[in-house]
């Protein structure tokens, strides 16, 4: 299940979001007065942000979108969704953890198991010739008893890395996504529990669709302006 089911689903997932971060669009912005594939590849690179004390509130009259709001630079939090970016890259990572014992015990194992089974499981293969093979199945683990030490701790070894990357891939998340994914289960719950004018959707906090990006630039008189653009994520 760890290197067959899990790595093909995370290697799938990597070559979707590569094929639409790298080939299609990630993201579009709205703007005056900047050409928007200029504003799309600027909010792109530096990343976009929302405002966290902004997630609730009426869409449309208090706000355009949960955490998508005015704010003073200085005063108003506010939280940057850097690692839209690298999505495609940590889910290859990860992937590449969860093959990493299987690789270490086929390396290790060498294809003793499969020269030991003597093709027994094979349906063909006569009771003769199976009665054999069992004897000399059965005499090869008596001559060896106690012998093979190193090759079950190796085998010990690539099961405690098994556990280990689960474990470490929860904390690794969690790193990645700036601490949320370990109270992401519990904010949901919360969530559901509470008024609707009360409700701050945590999808909306950690995974926001829309967001503003800010771009500078000079103007006519030489001086500094500030363009406030709304971008949304397909990702």
């Amino acid at each position: 299940l760890h290197y067959k089911a899990t790595v093909i689903i995370l290697v799938a997932f990597s070559l979707l979001v590569t094929s639409r971060q790298y080939i299609g669009d990630p993201i579009d912005c709205i703007v005056d007065d900047i050409p928007l594939n200029i504003m799309d590849t600027y909010c792109w690179i530096y990343s976009t942000f929302t405002i966290p004390n902004r997630l609730t509130g009426r869409v449309g009259q208090d706000i355009a979108q949960p955490g998508v709001a005015s704010h003073v630079d200085g005063k108003d939090e506010v939280k940057y969704h850097k690692y839209y970016q690298w999505v495609c890259f940590a889910l290859f990572f990860q992937a590449m953890l969860f093959y990493v014992p299987r690789y270490l015990w086929k390396s290790w194992e060498g294809g003793r198991i499969k020269m030991l089974v003597l093709d027994l499981n094979c349906p063909i293969v006569n009771e003769e010739c199976k009665a054999d093979r069992k004897k000399l199945l059965v005499d090869y683990f008596t001559t060896n008893l106690h012998m093979q030490n190193f090759y079950a701790f190796r085998f010990f070894i690539c099961e405690f890395l098994n556990f280990v990357n689960v474990v470490g891939q929860i904390f690794f998340m969690d790193f990645f996504l700036d601490g949320e994914f370990s109270t992401y289960g519990s904010d949901v719950l919360k969530f559901t529990e509470l008024e609707p004018e009360e409700r701050e959707d945590p999808m909306a906090r950690v995974f926001p669709k829309v967001t503003k990006c800010t771009f500078h630039k000079y103007g006519p008189s030489g001086s500094v302006q500030k363009f406030d653009g709304l971008c949304v994520l397909p990702l």
